[in-house]
């Protein structure tokens, strides 16, 4: 039984671990862009 919950509470952690490498790797692109796009209209 207790070998079952460990997998379960990796399994949990790994979710949560990939989750927030998503939503980092999204928000790191998302700065990308928009700085990008910030500094086009400048250069004009």
């Amino acid at each position: 039984m207790s070998d079952s919950n460990d997998s379960d509470e990796r399994r949990t952690k790994l979710r949560k671990a990939g989750f927030a490498v998503g939503i980092g790797s999204a928000a790191i692109v998302a700065a990308l862009l928009y700085a990008s796009n910030v500094k086009k209209p400048k250069k004009d």
